[in-house]
């Protein structure tokens, strides 16, 4: 079940390096954020693919179709496995962000990484919805934007884990569902306002879990991983 766990390295660089080496031979997904990207730049990518984890690139791009191509096919270059984008940003830039990463992809004979979709944001209730002027509940809205990131073609979406088990049905068993907002019983959920346990997230459909201060900020990180992986396992 390794393969199904991203861990979520939102530090500075010579932490997220220490839980690398630590992690090292048991972990295989590593998710490199915007803290950690804008602080260091693609030299971060370079040293874990170096390293031999298998890198998701969580920038969100968010801009005009013209400006997520290009981004997407630079990004693309770096040998990433997985990248998101916001569905809010409509099915032409999905498009545009899935375009660009082929032509990165290929211009540097490395494999296409995987497009992900941002749906609504693990820290986002209703309330946070309706401020911003959707006043659908979140699964709702999570629902619509899953449409667009279909027609955009885009490998999958990123949702909470309360709303796998829809995506799951509406995407197929191939479509990639990454959960973030996975907290093990017992965690503080932190700024997450929609959340589960890792077992419950795999059992409604995801395909992978993105967890970061439950692992990262443990005294014993490389422990609190493998609690995590027997948890799941079995699935």
């Amino acid at each position: 079940m390794p393969h199904r766990i991203i861990i979520a390295l939102d530090t500075d660089m010579p932490t997220a390096l220490a839980l690398a080496e630590r992690l090292h031979g048991r972990a295989r997904w590593l998710k490199v954020g915007m803290t950690l990207f804008y602080a260091e730049g693609p030299s971060t990518v370079a040293r874990l693919r170096e390293m031999g984890f298998d890198v998701f690139l969580d920038l969100k791009l968010h801009d005009i179709p013209h400006q997520v191509a290009g981004a997407a096919s630079e990004i693309a270059r770096l040998g990433v496995g997985m990248v998101s984008v916001h569905a809010s940003g409509g099915s032409a830039m999905v498009r545009a962000a899935a375009e660009g990463l082929a032509e990165g992809a290929a211009k540097a004979g490395v494999a296409c990484p995987k497009l992900l979709a941002v749906t609504v944001l693990t820290s986002m209730d209703a309330a946070a919805l309706a401020e911003v002027g959707v006043p659908d509940p979140p699964a709702e809205q999570v629902l619509r934007l899953a449409h667009v990131a279909r027609h955009g073609g885009a490998d999958g979406v990123v949702c909470s884990p309360e709303e796998a088990a829809r995506m799951r049905a509406l995407l197929g068993a191939d479509a990639l569902v990454v959960t973030p907002g996975v907290r093990p019983a017992g965690s503080d959920a932190g700024d997450q306002a929609r959340v589960a346990t890792p077992r419950a997230a795999v059992a409604a459909g995801a395909s992978h879990l993105v967890i970061g201060r439950p692992i990262t900020a443990a005294d014993n990180p490389v422990a609190a991983y493998e609690r995590i992986v027997a948890e799941v396992s079995g699935l």
